[in-house]
């Protein structure tokens, strides 16, 4: 067997981000999780929530998905626990997180953060590109920053165990919770801007404020975000993951690929005011093994290619979930 192959399947694989419940056709979405399992992914958030969904639709969807992974046991582990990513992994199934992307779901009501966590959210992204009740979006026209809502939200689900996430949320309202978090903060998914300019990468400051706090932020796989060049080559990748670990250190990089399973799917363009329209060059799963062969080849220590690949994860949801 190659080497590389071979620690690649030794390795912890984890992927902060997954578009999920209403982001295209079912059997693609399926299909993904397959396909990631069978090149090495041994954990995989989706999103189950978004900032166009109210309380009811979110819980709707959590509901469906919780189903779907308890109907099919021989393949999925819906984690509660870092121990069950372990245990995933030993009995060779593929284990699944469930985050928000965006506080929308919560309406006014902080209370209903603990609901959530207690039905598996653990991650929320405070904002989704736009203004919400908490605060600004990256694309958002102001760049106002944290709102009271929003410092009680991030005091709930620090209480609860749940991760403040602040990728897809403006730089003022990043920096104020990154500041009034009482613990590690994530970047699920974004890369930096101080090696490509784009609306969704976030600022050397901001990568060096989540790594103060102990958290990850976790590298995307698209190429209009690693470059803007047509196609996305894994080169281009282990470039921002590298970024990230120069500017950093290694214990602070991840993966949040946000796979875009279904290309036709498009009503992101609603909320991605910068999003063009065409279809996205992606980092799919099958090449998740070449990402390994990369990094080492480019000579990074086995101990930094596992924390990048899924350990920092483990670290931090291990230091925050309860």
């Amino acid at each position: 067997m190659n080497p590389a192959l071979e620690f690649h399947q030794d390795a912890f694989v984890c992927d902060m981000t997954l578009p999920w419940s209403n982001f295209g056709r079912r059997d693609l979405a399926i299909a993904a999780l397959q396909r990631m399992h069978s090149n090495g992914m041994n954990f995989v958030s989706l999103t189950v929530g978004m900032d166009w969904d109210d309380t009811e639709s979110a819980i709707l969807a959590i509901a469906k998905e919780r189903d779907f992974l308890k109907n099919n046991p021989n393949h999925y582990v819906l984690v509660e626990t870092v121990d069950d990513i372990y245990r995933a992994k030993t009995e060779n199934k593929l284990a699944i997180g469930l985050h928000f992307q965006g506080t929308n779901p919560l309406g006014y009501s902080v209370e209903l953060v603990e609901v959530y966590y207690r039905l598996g959210i653990r991650h929320m992204l405070l904002c989704y590109n736009l203004k919400n009740p908490v605060g600004d979006g990256c694309q958002e026209i102001t760049d106002g920053g944290l709102s009271r809502f929003g410092y009680d939200v991030i005091g709930k689900m620090n209480s609860v165990g749940m991760l403040v996430d602040v990728s897809h949320t403006g730089y003022r309202t990043s920096m104020d919770a990154l500041e009034a978090s009482q613990k590690p903060v994530i970047i699920s998914h974004s890369n930096p801007s101080g090696l490509f300019e784009h609306t969704r990468n976030v600022p050397d400051d901001m990568i060096l404020a989540c790594a103060g706090t102990g958290g990850v932020v976790g590298i995307v796989g698209f190429a209009s975000v690693i470059s803007g060049e047509r196609e996305l080559k894994t080169e281009g990748l282990v470039d921002h993951i590298e970024y990230c670990i120069d500017l950093v250190g290694d214990q602070h990089v991840g993966l949040g690929l946000d796979y875009v399973y279904d290309q036709e799917f498009d009503s992101r363009s609603v909320w991605s005011p910068h999003y063009s329209g065409r279809p996205i060059s992606v980092f799919e799963p099958e090449k998740l093994p070449t990402l390994t062969e990369v990094m080492l080849k480019r000579g990074h220590a086995e101990t930094t290619v596992r924390a990048v690949l899924g350990e920092n994860w483990l670290r931090v949801a291990r230091e925050v979930w309860k």
